[in-house]
């Protein structure tokens, strides 16, 4: 009985310690991370696909890290406002027009961005609700 004892405050021990080495960031990236993930099947994986993987020549692929990281000021106004300009991604260019979310609030485009930006291959680390509120007060 001593030892399952024992072993029982072993184990809530360590997976304390486990618990309490992440910081409230991280925590509060992980949260954004969940929900975005949520948003993107709902929103978005119709077309962009399960594994960002795109659609053909319809709808780009979410793979490219470069063009994310380049543009990450512009995905909240692509994702409120929809997007009609050509881009290209991984050397494919693609000129299909994107429908507008105009339904979704900031909070919820804050989520999708962290998780675009960190799936797919892509780690770009949080996106705040801040940055998110600023970047659609500048778009275009």
């Amino acid at each position: 009985m001593r030892k399952l004892l024992i072993s029982t405050i072993v184990l809530f021990t360590l997976l304390s310690m486990i618990y309490s080495c992440q910081s409230a960031d991280q925590v509060k990236q992980d949260i954004y991370y969940t929900n975005g993930r949520d948003y993107y099947i709902k929103y978005c994986q119709n077309c962009h696909g399960a594994n960002g993987e795109g659609l053909g020549a319809l709808a780009p692929p979410l793979t490219d890290t470069v063009f994310l990281k380049e543009n990450k000021q512009k995905l909240a106004c692509y994702l409120k406002n929809g997007m009609t300009e050509a881009i290209t991604i991984h050397g494919q260019k693609y000129e299909g027009k994107m429908p507008d979310f105009q339904t979704l609030a900031a909070i919820d485009i804050a989520q999708i961005v962290v998780y675009i930006t960190n799936s797919f291959g892509n780690k770009q680390g949080m996106y705040t609700l801040e940055q998110t509120s600023n970047d659609l007060k500048n778009c275009k």
